[in-house]
């Protein structure tokens, strides 16, 4: 079993790697300028690694480029073995990364909140305390107090 440190390495060899080949080294139409390599995982006997990507486009292109990696699968492990110089090649297992989804989700909510605070800017915007300005008492207040009592 490897050391974290080593699987760390790799997994960074591994998604450097990658991102080159897909960037210069293979011709697949499916996978052009818009998929980009986010993260790479690898498991502690260094087996099998995970490549997390993402794509910019529609729902269309996300199926086309993911048909392309899996076809590219052979081609891109070839390249990791040959640069990483380890005994055993991980295996590549490439996965959608949900991060556009989980960011495009928290900008929205955070939308409906910006939304929401502004109406309440709006309704309180002429609102006035209940009381006084001031609703604390004061020493010198109840000493007023008392010589107006004794003055009536």
């Amino acid at each position: 079993m490897a050391d974290n440190a080593r699987a760390k390495r790799l997994a960074d060899l591994i998604r450097e790697v990658v991102a080159q080949k897909l960037q210069r080294g293979i011709k697949d139409p499916r996978l052009g300028s818009h998929v980009t390599i986010t993260d790479t995982r690898v498991t502690g006997d260094l087996r099998e690694a995970t490549v997390f990507y993402t794509v910019y486009g529609d729902e269309e292109e996300r199926k086309a480029a993911a048909a392309g990696l899996e076809s590219a699968k052979g081609v891109l492990r070839s390249a990791v073995g040959a640069a990483a110089g380890v005994k055993f090649t991980p295996t590549l297992t490439f996965v959608a990364d949900a991060l556009p989804d989980t960011a495009k989700t928290i900008e929205d909510l955070l939308d409906k909140a910006r939304q929401s605070d502004a109406k309440v800017r709006e309704v309180s915007a002429g609102a006035r305390y209940a009381g006084e300005a001031d609703p604390y008492k004061k020493p010198d207040d109840d000493a007023a107090e008392e010589t107006d009592d004794a003055a009536e």
